[in-house]
C-alpha cells in the first residue's frame, strides 16, 4: 500500500517553530512474549496505555532525535541514523528494555519518513523534518520490574529553528544550583527522566535572562557537561576544539560530526576530556551548543558564579569557526555538499 503524496502540504514552511504538528501517519510495532511483531504504520496520534504501564510510573521510557532535508533535487536525506540506533540500543540495556532490531528501526524509520513525504519541508525553506523514535514500557503492572510488554513508536513532524530567534543565533547559557546527572547515573544514556529532571533548572536559568541552563559535574562542580538540550563544543586557545568528557554527558551524534569536522575540514586540534570552566573560562575563544534540535547555536554569555561572561562583544557577528562548522555541516545534511564521509542516507 501507497501511503504518501508527492504534493507538498500547505504549509508556511519558512516561519515554522519548533512544536508538534500531527503528519499523517506513524509507525508502530509490539514486543511481548520475548519477540517484536513486524510493526505497521498507522493514523492514529493517540497511544492507548494500562494504568499500571512501568512508563508511567518509573519513567522505562527512552526516545531520539533526528531529522530528514530535502536537497536541492528535492529528493529525502536522513542523517547519521545509525547512531541513533546504537544509542537507542545502549539506552535500552540500561533501562531494561528490549533492543530495537536495526532492521526493525532504520525499516519504521523509511517507511515512516515517505508515509509522510508530503510533510517534508522543500529545499531552501529552512525547516525540516524532525524524526522521533521512542520505545517505552506498557502493560499491566505494579511492582518496581521491567514491564511485560513494550511498543516502539516513531513520528514524524515539520519544524522550524529550535530557538526563537533562528538559525545560527547567538544564546546565554546559565549555571544554576541544580545538577543533571549523577556519575553512574544516567546522563549518558537519552531516557526521558533525564529531561523531566532538567525542566527546573532550564526554568531558573530562564529566570535569570539565560535561554537554556548549562551543567557543571555534580561531583565537584567544576568541571563542563552540557546544556539543558545540548552538548557542547569549545573553540579555544592554541587552535584546540574541545569537548567536555564525563561519564554521564548523553554522546550527541552532532558534536560527533562536528569533532570530525573541525579537524578534517578546519585543521583543528582534537581534544575530548574533562573542562575546568572556572580555571580556562579565559582560553576558549568561541563557545558553541550542539544537537540535533538546534544543530549549532553558538553562545555569546555564560553566567557563572555571578557574573556573566562574554564570549562576543555586543552586536558582533558569529565566530569564524562556528560559522563555518554550522555550514559545511548543515550543507552535507541537505546534500549541497559532497558527503564524502557517508553520513547521509537517500530515503
Amino acid at each position: 500500500m501507497n501511503h504518501s503524496t508527492k504534493e507538498k502540504k500547505n504549509l508556511n514552511w519558512k516561519n515554522l517553530g519548533f512544536s508538534y504538528i500531527k503528519t499523517d501517519w506513524r509507525f508502530t510495532a509490539l514486543w511481548e512474549d520475548g519477540k517484536w511483531n513486524q510493526g505497521e504504520l498507522v493514523r492514529s496520534e493517540v497511544m492507548n496505555l494500562h494504568e499500571g504501564s512501568p512508563v508511567l510510573h518509573y519513567a522505562q521510557s527512552c526516545f531520539e532525535g533526528l531529522k530528514a532535508f530535502s536537497s536541492p533535487e528535492g529528493k529525502a536525506l536522513l542523517f547519521r541514523s545509525n547512531l541513533n540506533w546504537e544509542r537507542m540500543k545502549e539506552t535500552s540495556a540500561r533501562l531494561m528494555m528490549p533492543e530495537v532490531p536495526e532492521e526493525l528501526f532504520m525499516r519504521g524509520l523509511i517507511e515512516c519518513i515517505k508515509a509522510n513525504e508530503a510533510w517534508i519541508p522543500p529545499y531552501g525553506s529552512g525547516a525540516s523534518l524532525y524524526i522521533r523514535p521512542m520505545l517505552i514500557g506498557i502493560g499491566e503492572n505494579l511492582g518496581l520490574r521491567p514491564a511485560s510488554k513494550y511498543e516502539f513508536r516513531i513520528f514524524a513532524c515539520p519544524v522550524g529553528p529550535y530557538y526563537k530567534s533562528g538559525g545560527l543565533s547567538l544564546i546565554r547559557l546559565a549555571v544554576t544550583d541544580l545538577d543533571r546527572a549523577a556519575p553512574q547515573g544516567t546522563g549518558a544514556v537519552k531516557t526521558g527522566a533525564n529531561y523531566a529532571g532538567g525542566l527546573l533548572a532550564t526554568h531558573r536559568a530562564k529566570e535569570l535572562g539565560a535561554t537554556e541552563a548549562l551543567y557543571l559535574d555534580s561531583s565537584q562542580r567544576r568541571y563542563l557537561e552540557e546544556a539543558g538540550s545540548a552538548n557542547i563544543v569549545l573553540k579555544m586557545t592554541r587552535n584546540r576544539f574541545v569537548t567536555p568528557s564525563s561519564s554521564s554527558i548523553l554522546p550527541s551524534v552532532t558534536r560527533k560530526s562536528l569533532m570530525v569536522l573541525a579537524e578534517q575540514e578546519l585543521g583543528l586540534t582534537l581534544e575530548e576530556r574533562p573542562v575546568d570552566l572556572r580555571a580556562e573560562i579565559n582560553e576558549i575563544e568561541e563557545f558553541g551548543a550542539c544537537g540535533t534540535a538546534a544543530v549549532l547555536s553558538p553562545v555569546s554569555h555564560v553566567l557563572l558564579d555571578g557574573p556573566w561572561h562574554a564570549f562576543y562583544k555586543e552586536g558582533q557577528e558569529v565566530g569564524p569557526v562556528m560559522q563555518r562548522l554550522y555550514q559545511t555541516l548543515t550543507a552535507i545534511q541537505k546534500g549541497e555538499q559532497e558527503d564524502k564521509y557517508g553520513w547521509t542516507l537517500l530515503i
